[in-house]
């Protein structure tokens, strides 16, 4: 049976971007484990880099990623200006059209703009991004919103559960997994 590997950006003891109290970690945690959710509530075995707030290093992440048909890392971006906003995701040009769905889905759901002329994909050497390990071991990062941007924020809290299952479908699709009748 095919395995999706789903990991939390950032780890216990990195909190990535903050804003006020909300931690990116906190963020890409409880997505990771609601995606999680959604997955095996499909029927599709998943692996995760951590249970409830537990949320692993990169190094461990990494090593999780051959484990599985696809793998993707959840991330928030964040900018100065608290009106960037939109959704993207990194990964290496094989990757591109799952990118592509995966930020469609979020968009579709929050209501936010696709980053990029390119659907949202964008190469792991783009931009401020350089030698991303998780991408160069052949993960996906997908950077959901700007935790900066208090109403992608607020628009996150208010519907993860409906962006979960966008992106459950989109991966259950993406491995061919047929849902049972």
């Amino acid at each position: 049976m095919a395995k999706v590997v789903i990991t939390a950006g950032h780890s216990n003891t990195d909190p990535g971007a903050v804003n006020g109290n909300i931690t990116e970690a906190e963020i890409t945690t409880d997505m990771r484990n609601i995606v999680a959710y959604c997955l095996k509530d499909l029927g599709i075995d998943v692996v995760t880099d951590g249970r409830g707030n537990d949320n692993q290093t990169l190094r461990q992440a990494i090593k999780l990623i051959k484990q599985g048909e696809v793998a993707i890392e959840f991330h928030c971006n964040a900018f100065h200006l608290p009106t960037a906003g939109g959704v993207e995701a990194l990964a290496q040009p094989k990757d591109k059209d799952i990118c592509q769905k995966l930020c469609e889905a979020v968009s579709d759901v929050m209501g936010i703009p696709v980053r990029g002329p390119a659907g949202g994909f964008k190469p792991e050497n783009s931009g401020q991004h350089s030698r991303l390990g998780y991408v160069r071991e052949g993960g996906i990062i997908l950077e959901l919103f700007f935790i900066s941007n208090p109403k992608e924020l607020a628009t996150y809290q208010a519907k993860k559960w409906l962006i979960a299952r966008e992106i459950a479908d989109v991966l259950a699709e993406h491995i061919g997994f047929k849902c049972k009748a």
